[in-house]
């Protein structure tokens, strides 16, 4: 059955505008879990624009389903994130002038610092995954440094004008088709909403969605439980057509 992890960052962007205690993201992930998410997801951006960490510790004594932390390959964040031990770490690019993550991590480019970094989160029992294009030659990288899960940046796709949504589709369709013959879990993720998510939800072997921007924009009107329902209602029809 295709999971969903709700991603909470942006009740903490609301938060920060002001400095206050509220609203707290971690009663965001509470309701979300309670609502059926299947894992809670965070990133520490280096930044710490949104999310703090105090947030990642709390959380992690909080959480009744799994936790899965964002994070780039800075050296303070990873430090945190093995003092934190999440049940996952997924790692993600990051430029302080972008307004979210632009793209996935070129592998290839930065594949002996990723290397270590995985080494040491994986001695601390934290699995590891690693936010990547629909690249064939990039998923290929992954693979042959020993990574067991990828998240398929869906960015393109969700971003795409008509006329070129299933050109997209379909390079993430192709990407999942080569992760899987190289033995790797695959999730994905961002930019994702109610009115496009079928489609990536339909593919067989994705086994998790990673949606954030969407569900907390939804909760605005609705509430997080009934934005939480709706989106997983769509992703399990989606997959059981």
């Amino acid at each position: 059955m295709i999971k969903l992890g709700v991603n909470i960052d942006h009740v903490a962007t609301i938060r920060q505008q002001r400095y206050t205690d509220y609203p707290d993201p971690l009663l965001a992930a509470i309701k979300a879990e309670e609502a059926g998410a299947d894992l809670i997801t965070l990133h520490l951006r280096e930044d710490r624009r949104h999310i703090q960490d105090n947030d990642v510790f709390a959380m992690r004594k909080i959480l009744k389903t799994r936790m899965n932390l964002e994070c780039s390959l800075s050296v303070d964040i990873i430090n945190i994130a093995c003092k934190a031990k999440p049940d996952d770490v997924c790692l993600v690019p990051e430029n302080r002038s972008e307004l979210t993550t632009e793209g996935g991590l070129d592998v290839i480019k930065h594949m002996s610092s990723i290397r270590n970094v995985v080494d040491l989160l994986s001695s601390n029992e934290i699995n590891v995954s690693i936010f990547i294009d629909p690249d064939i030659v990039q998923i290929e990288a992954a693979a042959k440094i020993g990574i067991g899960i990828i998240e398929i940046h869906t960015g393109k796709y969700s971003d795409a004008a008509p006329s070129q949504i299933n050109n997209e589709l379909f390079r993430v369709k192709e990407a999942v088709g080569f992760a899987k013959s190289q033995g790797l879990k695959v999730n994905a993720g961002h930019g994702l909403s109610y009115d496009n998510v079928t489609s990536i939800a339909s593919i067989d072997g994705i086994e998790e969605l990673n949606i954030g921007h969407s569900i907390i924009s939804r909760s605005i009107f609705d509430g997080i439980h009934n934005a939480v329902v709706e989106m997983k209602r769509i992703i399990l029809e989606a997959r059981n057509k």
